[in-house]
């Protein structure tokens, strides 16, 4: 990771902007969860924003600018069953996020929480079609979001028209999850 970002500082200067993406899942139910595959999970999507906005944090704040983009899961807020790990990583992401953005605003740092719902992914394409059908059924929009409107939602929140928003959460879960 610090590899990383030396060269993105040696060729570009300091970071203004990161985006934590990374998400695994690794569902069971809880009473058959190894201890493993719970802290992978976490490990991977909620220490590993962490890791990199703890780093990324240091250049912003010298430059007293910067903007921090995390994004979560609708399942962090609602839960969902056989992904106790992946709803609490995702879940703990909401909490960090806003504890960072009441830590960093004085310097110019908006963070802010992307809550994506199912979205047209492999992973996605991958189910079964009657369980494609079943999810799109609970989604008040009738689909699968796209990548592309994941993508313009963070785009927005690290231009200079959202620099008065910080600690927002915002759903990008046609309408799944209702704001919550």
């Amino acid at each position: 990771m610090d590899a990383a970002f030396k060269q993105v500082e040696d060729e570009q200067g300091p970071v203004e902007v990161l985006v934590a993406n990374a998400g695994i899942t690794k569902d069971q139910l809880l009473a058959l969860m190894s201890e493993e595959d719970f802290a992978s999970v976490l490990d991977t999507n909620l220490t590993g924003a962490f890791r990199v906005a703890k780093r990324a944090v240091k250049g912003m704040m010298r430059k007293r600018t910067g903007r921090i983009v995390l994004i979560s899961s609708v399942v962090g807020m609602l839960g969902s069953g056989g992904q106790t790990n992946y709803a609490a990583s995702k879940a703990g992401l909401i909490g960090f996020g806003r504890s960072l953005a009441r830590e960093l605003g004085s310097r110019g740092i908006t963070v802010n929480i992307v809550t994506p719902g199912f979205i047209e992914t492999e992973m996605t394409a991958e189910l079964p079609e009657e369980r494609q059908a079943e999810i799109k059924k609970n989604v008040p929009l009738g689909r699968y979001g796209s990548t592309e409107e994941i993508a313009k939602t963070v785009r927005f929140l690290t231009s200079p028209d959202a620099g008065y928003i910080t600690g927002a959460v915002i759903p990008v879960d046609g309408g799944l999850g209702m704001g919550h």
